[in-house]
């Protein structure tokens, strides 16, 4: 099964010339999101995929230590209200251990699920998330396109 192309619903593209501005771009993908919880992010190694879900994780009140859950594949952390879980699938060798992993409980929880290298899973996405691309530009700022689909 492959996954076929949605056209998104809204649109934003945000630049952030310095990391002391990513508290506010945080706040602007929540608020853009609406009602979604799921977020994927695309974007190069060291493109600040990690580095903006921390920011994410601290705008929604988590006091817990964010870390990249490159080796775990999950991590949970409790912010005020919610939970979050943070994903890497960057190490997955094929979708069967995201299902082995039990990942459907994660993703239809009501949590945050912030999921770094979705590319990995692409027929197991829920049908609505926020994509959140990144892109590194020549003079060390971050261009990040959002999405609501």
């Amino acid at each position: 099964m492959t996954r076929t192309y949605k056209r998104p619903i809204q649109k934003v593209l945000l630049t952030v010339q310095t990391i002391s501005k990513l508290s506010a771009a945080a706040k602007a993908i929540i608020e853009h999101a609406a009602n979604n919880r799921i977020f994927l992010f695309y974007g190069d190694m060291g493109a600040g995929k990690t580095t903006l879900i921390k920011t994410l994780c601290s705008v929604l009140g988590t006091e817990d230590t964010v870390t990249s859950p490159t080796f775990s594949i999950v991590n949970e952390y409790q912010a005020a209200n919610d939970k979050i879980y943070h994903f890497d699938f960057y190490r997955l060798k094929d979708q069967t251990e995201a299902m082995d992993m039990g990942y459907e409980e994660y993703f239809y929880a009501g949590a945050y699920c912030f999921i770094e290298w979705p590319e990995k899973i692409p027929d197991l996405l829920p049908p609505h998330y926020t994509n959140i691309s990144i892109k590194a530009l020549n003079d060390g700022s971050r261009q990040i396109n959002i999405e609501n689909f």
